[in-house]
């Protein structure tokens, strides 16, 4: 969908390549996507209560694996705080005082510990729209070493507690551990980085 869309380079996808989707929300349109075309195995992660109940209504095909959990900078539980619009689906681990009291606490690991829970040596592809957490769990993927080879980010720097310098700040520890983009979507939210 135009919603959930990423570009992805695709010269070395097969379905041996491991897909890592953090955010789900109630859109999957991308993760089926590239089931479809080129055989991957996805793994989604979202603990969001909303998103779990919506995937649990879904056929889904056998190489889409959700998993009901969180990705964090740490290992343990996070607040997850609702959106203001009770319609609306994603939830934040960012301060978001109008709805600090309705916050629900909710599994998170690290990029490490996931890999390891699940047996994977690496990861071809990760696809993060986590609503703000993203700067903190990149640096700590960073610092990890982990051998990713392309990731695909959505930044929230619109958020009022976030702002363009965390991307900026974001964007040079990729290209400092040899990623580079290869495409930006028209909003200026969507990033796509390739390990070169």
């Amino acid at each position: 969908s135009i919603y959930a869309g990423y570009s992805i380079c695709t010269d070395n996808l097969n379905p041996n390549c491991i897909v890592y989707s953090f955010g789900v929300g109630e859109d999957i349109s991308f993760d089926l996507s590239i089931i479809e075309s080129y055989g991957v195995h996805v793994y989604a992660f979202d603990p969001t209560p909303k998103s779990i109940a919506w995937i649990r209504n879904q056929i889904l095909p056998e190489n889409y694996h959700f998993l009901p959990y969180g990705i964090a900078d740490y290992d343990g539980y996070a607040n997850f705080n609702p959106p203001a619009n009770p319609l609306h689906v994603s939830h934040t681990m960012l301060d978001r005082p109008s709805t600090a009291d309705k916050a629900i606490k909710v599994e998170v690991h690290t990029l490490s510990t996931i890999k390891k829970m699940l047996g994977h040596s690496n990861i071809d592809v990760a696809k993060m729209d986590i609503e703000g957490a993203e700067y903190a769990v990149l640096e700590n993927i960073l610092e990890s070493d982990i051998n990713v080879n392309q990731y695909l980010i959505e930044f929230h720097h619109r958020f009022e507690n976030v702002g363009v310098r965390a991307t900026q700040k974001a964007i040079k520890l990729l290209r400092n551990k040899g990623y580079k983009i290869f495409d930006v979507s028209p909003t200026f939210e969507e990033y796509s980085f390739i390990k070169v």
